[in-house]
C-alpha cells in the first residue's frame, strides 16, 4: 500500500520558516518525481514546487521562488521543503505528490497535479500576520 505521510506544518509568524517532510512507503521511491501542492480555504489545488527523480531538475510556482526549496533523500524516501520567509499568503494545506518517471521524463518537474499518481493527506501550514 502506498502511502505519503506529511509532517513539519504547524502556525509561524510572518517572515519565519517551516520545513516540511514527507516520507513515502509502499513504492520505488527513486522511481518517482515528487512535487508538493497547496490548497488555501475557497481557492484550488495551486503547484508549489518539484523535483525529479534525477535529483538534478527544480521546479517552483514563481510565488516561492528564491523562499521555499524542494529536496528529497532516496535513501530515506523522504521529500523535503524548506519554507523561509513566510508570508501570510502562503497559509494552506501542502500536499506531498508522487509521479511515476521512466524514460525520457527522467528529468522532468510537472505542475500540472493531473499527472501525479499518488497524494498525502496534507499538513496545514498556517501564517500569522
Amino acid at each position: 500500500q502506498v502511502q505519503l505521510v506529511e509532517s513539519g506544518g504547524g502556525l509561524v509568524q510572518v517572515g519565519g520558516s517551516l520545513r516540511l517532510s514527507c516520507a513515502v512507503s509502499g513504492l520505488t521511491f527513486r522511481w518517482y518525481a515528487m512535487g508538493w501542492f497547496r490548497q488555501a480555504p475557497g481557492k484550488e489545488r495551486e503547484f508549489v514546487a518539484a523535483i525529479s527523480r534525477s535529483l538534478t531538475n527544480t521546479n517552483y510556482d514563481d510565488s516561492v521562488k528564491g523562499r521555499f526549496t524542494i529536496s528529497r533523500e532516496n535513501t530515506e524516501n523522504t521529500v523535503y521543503m524548506q519554507m523561509n520567509s513566510l508570508k501570510p499568503e502562503d497559509t494552506a494545506v501542502y500536499y506531498c505528490t508522487a509521479k511515476f518517471t521512466v524514460g525520457d521524463s527522467y528529468y522532468d518537474t510537472p505542475i500540472n497535479g493531473r499527472e501525479y499518481d499518488y497524494w498525502g493527506q496534507g499538513t496545514q501550514v498556517t501564517v500569522s500576520s
